[in-house]
C-alpha cells in the first residue's frame, strides 16, 4: 500500500494519518497489508502517477513480501491503473476502488446495494480504456444490417449506460418511498435526530447505548452503510426518531457522495444534528472538517455563511480514552460552548446530560395554546395527548350542533402547532 503525498494537495490530514486510514480501510475487508508507505510526489506523471524509480522499488518490495496487490491511496485514472499494472505485473486499485469494494461488501439492503452497484458501474465506466484484447475487436452487424459493427468496449459502455438508467429508476422509485414515509412521520410529528460523523467516530456505539439495539459497532472503518432509525424518548419529549448514517471519510469517492444521496436525506430531513467526534483522534479537527464539508454538499450547511439551517450538537466521544491533561484543556473549551458535550459511548459518561439538553433544543420555543375541541372528536384530543404536554383539559359545556365541548391547554413547539393545524 502507498500514499502518495502531493505536494501543495495535502487536505489537512498527514501523509502519515492518510496512510494508517488506508490500512484501516484495507483491514476492513479482510486483506493482509503486508507494507505500507508514504511515497513524495514533486509532479504527478500523467501516464503513471508515481515516478520510475518509486515503481522500480514497488516492484521489488512487492516481490520481497509475494504481494499480490498494489492499494495506491489516492485517485488513478484508468490509462495510470493500466500503466502502473503493466510495469508492477500485479493487480492496482486506488483509494475509491477500495471504499467501493467495502461497500459492496457491507451494503445489507437492496437499496444500499443498488446504491453501490450505480457507483461502482459510474467508476467502471470510466476504466474500460484498460480493457483486454477481446475488447479491442469489432464483432459483426445483427443480422441483414450489416455496417461495420460496434467494438466490444462500445457495448460494454452501453451495456452499464442501460444497467446505470435502470438502478436510477429503482432508486428514484425508493427516494419517493422514503419521502412518503417522511410525509407520514411529519403527520405524527416525532422529531428527527440524525447521527453523523467521521467513520469509526462511534455513532453506532451510541446508537446502540441510546435504543439498546444492537447495531454493528465495531473498531472498523464503515462498519455502518445502510440507515437504521429507531424511537427513543428523553426528558420533554415522549418519542424522538434516531437515525444512524453511514459514516463520512476524507476523499469520498464522488460517485457514492452521488449514490448515497437517498441515505443522507434522512440529515437534510433532520431536526437536529448530532455530531458524533473521536475527540481521541489526534485527526480529529481535520475529520471534523471533512464532516463539515459534505454536510456542505448536503446543502445542511451553508457554504459561504457556515450557517447551518439544522441545529448541530457537537459530541466529543470516547472523552474516557483522554490524558487527564488533555481533558482538562477540552473541559474549559466545552464548558464555553453550549453546543459541544463530552461524552463516552462505551461507557456511558455525559449520556444522560446530553439527553437532557437534546430534550430541551427539541422543545425550546414551546408555546402554551389553548383549544375548544368538541368531546366526540378523539382524534384531535389524543393527539394533543400524545404530541404536546397537556396543563389542562376540562369539559366547557354544551357547543350546540357540536355536543359537549373540552378545552384544553397544551404547550407545543411551533413545528407541532403547524402539523396540528394541518390535520
Amino acid at each position: 500500500m502507498v500514499h502518495p503525498d502531493i505536494r501543495g494537495a495535502r487536505d489537512g490530514l498527514e501523509p502519515e494519518s492518510r496512510l494508517g486510514e488506508a490500512k484501516g480501510l484495507a483491514l476492513a475487508i479482510g486483506l493482509d497489508v503486508a507494507d505500507a508507505f508514504v511515497v513524495p510526489l514533486r509532479q504527478v506523471r500523467p501516464a503513471t502517477l508515481l515516478g520510475e524509480g518509486q515503481i522500480e522499488r514497488i516492484a521489488a518490495e512487492c516481490e520481497v513480501d509475494e504481494a499480490e496487490l498494489v492499494i495506491v491511496d489516492g485517485a488513478l485514472s484508468g490509462i495510470q491503473q493500466r500503466n502502473l499494472e503493466d510495469k508492477l505485473k500485479r493487480k492496482v486499485i486506488d483509494r475509491t476502488g477500495l471504499i467501493l469494494e467495502i461497500f459492496g461488501e457491507r451494503a445489507a439492503t437492496a437499496e444500499g446495494r443498488l446504491q453501490v452497484e450505480l457507483a461502482h458501474l459510474d467508476y467502471q465506466q470510466s476504466r474500460l480504456v484498460r480493457s483486454w484484447t477481446h475488447l479491442e475487436r469489432q464483432r459483426g452487424g445483427f443480422g441483414f444490417l450489416g455496417g461495420p459493427g460496434e467494438t466490444q468496449i462500445e457495448a460494454d459502455r452501453r451495456m452499464i449506460r442501460d444497467r446505470m438508467a435502470r438502478i436510477r429508476r429503482e432508486l428514484e422509485q425508493v427516494r419517493r418511498t422514503r419521502a412518503l414515509h417522511r410525509k407520514r412521520r411529519e403527520r405524527a410529528p416525532w422529531p428527527v435526530i440524525a447521527l453523523v460523523g467521521y467513520t469509526n467516530a462511534g455513532k453506532s456505539t451510541l446508537f446502540n447505548r441510546l435504543t439498546g439495539s444492537n447495531v454493528l459497532a465495531e473498531d472498523l472503518l464503515f462498519a455502518t452503510l445502510d440507515p437504521t432509525m429507531r424511537a427513543i424518548s428523553m426528558p420533554g419529549v415522549e418519542k424522538a426518531i434516531i437515525s444512524d448514517t453511514v459514516g463520512f471519510i476524507s476523499d469520498l469517492p464522488t460517485q457514492l457522495v452521488a449514490a448515497f444521496r437517498a441515505t443522507l436525506e434522512e440529515v437534510t430531513e433532520a431536526d437536529l444534528i448530532l455530531h458524533v467526534r473521536d475527540i481521541a483522534n489526534p485527526d480529529t479537527a481535520a475529520q471534523k472538517r471533512q464532516v463539515i464539508e459534505v454536510l456542505g454538499e448536503l446543502g445542511v450547511i451553508d457554504r459561504e455563511g457556515g450557517d447551518s439551517r439544522v441545529p448541530i450538537l457537537e459530541l466529543w466521544n470516547k472523552w474516557d480514552l483522554l490524558p487527564d491533561e488533555q481533558r482538562h484543556d477540552l473541559t474549559a473549551i466545552a464548558e464555553r460552548d453550549s453546543d459541544i458535550l463530552p461524552i463516552s459511548a462505551e461507557t456511558g459518561f455525559g449520556v444522560e446530560k446530553m439527553l437532557e439538553h437534546v430534550g430541551r433544543l427539541l422543545t425550546e420555543g414551546a408555546r402554551v395554546h389553548s383549544f375548544t375541541i368538541p368531546a366526540s372528536d378523539g382524534a384531535r384530543i389524543a393527539w394533543l395527548h400524545a404530541h404536546g404536554e397537556v396543563l389542562d383539559d376540562s369539559d366547557v359545556g354544551e357547543g350546540g350542533d357540536q355536543g359537549p365541548l373540552r378545552r384544553l391547554d397544551v404547550r407545543l413547539t411551533d413545528k407541532e402547532f403547524g402539523r396540528y393545524v394541518s390535520l
